[in-house]
C-alpha cells in the first residue's frame, strides 16, 4: 500500500476538535518533536537491563518515581492502557468464580476484564435517566448482595471515578471509606480524570489506580497506560517472574517499548501544569451546556457539570435530519463547515462533547456554530 492512499488527518490541526476520546489525548508541540527519534519499536531499550520501568537512560525510572507522587500513589508502572492495568488488578487479587462489584456507568473494559478474569460481576445501578448518578451507598447494599448470595464478600470494587458516557464524577473518597469498612479493596478507574484533574489517590482512598494515557494524559494515539498502587499492595501486584527474575507477571514482562512512553513523559510537564486549571475547564463546559440548553438541547448527568465531557439529547438537531436532503448525516457536514469536528458522523438525536483545553474564545464559536445550523435549518 501506497502512502499516498493514506488520508492526511488534518482535524486538530484545521477544526475544534471537540471528541471526548481526543481532546485530553492530543500531544503537544514540543511532544511530537521529541517522539520523532523515539518512532520505531523498542527504541526505549537501548539502555534496558530487562524491566522497561527501572530504565534510566531514558529517564523512564525518574519518570514513573515523579507520576507516583503526581497521583498520591507509592509505585507506578507502564502499561498498554487503561484496560490491562484494570485486568491486572483483578487477575492479581481473585480466582476463578470469585465476585466483584462495579458501577453502573463502567466502561465496558471493566466488565471484560472481569470476564476475562472469570468473575462474577455485581453492579451499583446509577439512578437512570436523566441523572445516571451513582450513589457511593450502593456499594454497601452490593457487598451485602454478594454476602448473601455466595456467602463471601466480593475480592474487589470498582469505581469509575468520571464516566465516559456524562462525565458524572463519584465521591471516590464516600465510597473507599464504604470499602474499608467491609474490607474490600478498591480500583479507581481514572480514564477521565487523572492528567485531567486533580487526583490524589491516597486522599481518594484508592488502593488502586488505572489511568488511560492516550486519553486523558496528552500521549497521543499510542495505546498506554498507568497503574499506581500503595506499598500495600505493591510487592503482590508488580510480582515477578520465578524464572525470569525481572519480568513483572501482570504486563508480561514489559508493556509499551516506544514513541508512546516517550510521548507520555514529553507531554508529563505540561500535564502537571493543566491540571492546575481544572476550574477553568468546568467554567468554560457550563457556559457551553447552558448556551446549549437556550438552544432547545438538553444535558444529562449531574447538572450543573463537573466536567470537560458532556452528554445532551438533541430533539431539535434530529427534527432538521427529518427533512434535511442529508438526514442523519447532516450535522456532521454543518458542523465541520463552521469549523468544528467530533461529533459522530450520523448522531443528530444524541451525542457527548469535549471542551477539554479549548479557549473561552474557541467555546464561543462552538455555541454559535450550532446556534448558526438551528437558526438556519430549523
Amino acid at each position: 500500500m501506497k502512502v499516498a492512499e493514506f488520508e492526511l488527518r488534518d482535524r486538530d490541526e484545521d477544526y475544534i476538535n471537540i471528541n471526548p476520546l481526543q481532546t485530553a489525548g492530543k500531544t503537544y508541540a514540543d511532544t511530537r518533536k521529541a517522539i520523532i527519534s523515539y518512532i520505531d519499536g523498542y527504541s526505549v531499550c537501548d539502555w534496558c537491563k530487562g524491566d522497561l520501568c527501572s530504565i534510566e537512560k531514558p529517564p523512564v525510572k525518574k519518570f514513573l518515581e515523579d507520576v507516583s507522587g503526581f497521583l498520591g500513589m507509592d509505585s507506578t508502572i507502564l502499561t498498554n492502557g487503561c484496560r490491562e492495568a484494570k485486568y491486572s488488578v483483578l487477575h492479581t487479587l481473585t480466582e476463578h468464580g470469585d465476585s466483584v462489584v462495579v458501577d453502573g456507568n463502567k466502561h465496558y473494559t471493566t466488565y471484560v476484564a472481569a470476564e476475562r478474569a472469570g468473575l462474577k460481576i455485581y453492579e451499583v445501578k446509577s439512578s437512570g435517566h436523566p441523572e445516571f448518578k451513582i450513589e457511593p451507598e450502593g456499594y454497601a447494599e452490593a457487598f451485602e448482595k454478594v454476602k448473601a448470595e455466595t456467602g463471601r464478600l466480593p475480592k474487589v470494587a470498582v469505581l469509575t471515578h468520571v464516566d465516559g458516557s456524562y462525565g458524572n464524577i463519584v465521591d471516590s473518597a464516600k465510597v473507599s471509606g464504604i470499602c474499608r469498612d467491609y474490607g474490600v479493596p478498591l480500583l479507581l478507574n481514572t480514564a477521565y480524570s487523572s492528567g485531567r484533574m486533580p487526583v490524589d489517590g491516597k486522599k481518594l482512598g484508592a488502593d488502586f489506580i488505572a489511568c488511560s494515557c492516550h486519553k486523558s494524559w496528552a500521549a497521543g494515539g499510542g495505546n498506554i497506560g498507568l497503574l499506581a498502587t500503595t506499598d500495600e499492595w505493591s510487592d503482590n501486584l508488580f510480582r515477578q517472574s520465578t524464572e525470569y527474575k525481572v519480568k513483572t507477571l501482570e504486563i508480561l514482562g514489559c508493556s509499551t517499548r516506544g514513541s508512546s512512553t516517550l510521548a507520555l513523559m514529553a507531554s508529563y510537564p505540561h500535564v502537571k501544569e493543566r491540571v492546575k486549571r481544572w476550574d477553568t475547564e468546568v467554567e468554560n463546559a457550563r457556559w457551553l451546556v447552558d448556551e446549549l440548553e437556550r438552544l432547545g438541547l438538553k444535558p444529562l448527568g449531574v447538572q450543573p457539570t463537573e466536567h470537560d465531557l458532556n452528554f445532551v439529547e438533541s430533539d431539535v438537531l434530529y427534527e432538521i435530519s427529518q427533512t434535511h436532503k442529508k438526514k442523519n448525516f447532516y450535522l456532521y457536514h454543518e458542523l465541520k463547515r463552521r469549523g468544528v469536528v467530533g461529533v459522530k458522523a450520523g448522531l443528530t438525536k444524541q451525542f457527548k462533547f469535549s471542551t477539554y483545553g479549548k479557549s473561552r474564545e474557541q467555546v464561543e464559536h462552538l455555541a454559535w456554530a450550532f446556534k448558526d445550523i438551528i437558526e438556519k435549518f430549523g
